[in-house]
């Protein structure tokens, strides 16, 4: 299967819609899309990605359901795994401190006190 991270605009826009909806047929993904291509592109894509094997079918009748073979949690830490290695050197630190130290960065106060939390957990480690 090819990673998530390694399709087309278009290819990771139908991926976002199908994680939303969890499965939809083509006429629904169009309708979700921003700025939707025509029904028989979406199809060739979804045809595309069968073929990658990022997405599956079932047949109901005469429509076509489609879902993502892989689940959110592991296509997510596969792109986080490629971002890391992309632009941290593979460091996860170097990211944290670059998300944290961003202008645009807006945290909860649930959100700083986890990450307070794993911080204390870190320098307990590291103390050992």
């Amino acid at each position: 299967m090819k990673p998530i991270n390694q399709l087309s605009r278009r290819e990771r826009q139908i991926v976002d819609v199908l994680f939303r909806l969890g499965r939809a047929s083509a006429a629904e993904i169009r309708n979700v899309m921003p700025d939707a291509p025509s029904d028989s592109a979406v199809r060739t894509i979804l045809r595309i990605l069968e073929k990658k094997g990022v997405v599956s079918h079932e047949e109901e009748g005469r429509k076509y359901w489609f879902r993502v073979v892989q689940s959110r949690e592991s296509a997510r830490s596969s792109a986080l795994r490629s971002l890391l290695n992309t632009f941290f050197k593979g460091s996860g630190a170097q990211a944290a401190l670059a998300l944290l130290g961003s202008t645009r960065a807006e945290f909860t106060a649930e959100e700083i006190e986890r990450l307070s939390q794993i911080v204390e957990e870190a320098k307990r480690k590291t103390r050992k």
